[in-house]
């Protein structure tokens, strides 16, 4: 891991329990979004970090509520539940990608599952939410997208994604190598 990604990581957890982000009180008062970028191949220690922020944080600040999903496993969740995830691995399997991509894309159509997506955080019961596996998630959820359609959701609680790839503040690109979405609602949690 670089000493510069080490170092953002170290400030992620002061950054979290603070008054000003937990509550609201960054540029224009704007919902509470974050982005915390990093470099795709240090996807392992950023999962790793992660662990240790939940683990942690309630030293930093006590009886904090943090709520984490991995996009990747919501995903899977939904799938199995919608009684779908055994289909779409034999449609993979048979008619490839592309197939799978097309039929996958009304079930996982980005406002539909931020809509999941908060009936099972119940935003308003938590402090803060945290979000990873965007990569994983991808291509089946595109990670502005998803943001774009939480934005009218969640009103009070900020939320965190972890993102392994670029943020310039206007734009998001995954990996470091696909083209840049457009997306500047975020703030960066980190510099």
């Amino acid at each position: 891991m670089t000493g510069n990604l080490q170092d953002r990581l170290n400030k992620i957890i002061p950054r979290l329990t603070s008054d000003e982000l937990l509550n609201n009180q960054g540029p224009g008062n704007d919902i509470g979004f974050y982005i915390f970028d990093y470099p795709p191949e240090n996807e392992l220690e950023v999962r790793d970090y992660i662990e240790v922020i939940l683990k942690h944080i309630g030293r930093k600040k006590a009886g904090i509520r943090v709520k984490h999903i991995n996009l990747f496993t919501l995903i899977v969740e939904y799938l199995t539940e919608a009684k779908f995830l055994d289909k779409a691995i034999a449609m993979q399997k048979k008619k490839g990608d592309q197939a799978l991509a097309k039929a996958l894309k009304g079930p996982l159509d980005a406002k539909k599952i931020a809509r999941i997506f908060t009936a099972g955080v119940d935003p308003d019961n938590y402090d803060l939410i945290l979000i990873s596996g965007a990569g994983s998630a991808w291509p089946m959820l595109r990670s502005h997208n998803l943001l774009n359609n939480l934005h009218p959701l969640i009103e009070k609680t900020p939320v965190v994604l972890f993102f392994p790839g670029k943020y310039t503040g206007a734009g998001m690109k995954l990996f470091g190598l696909l083209e840049e979405s457009n997306y500047y609602r975020a703030f960066q949690l980190v510099p």
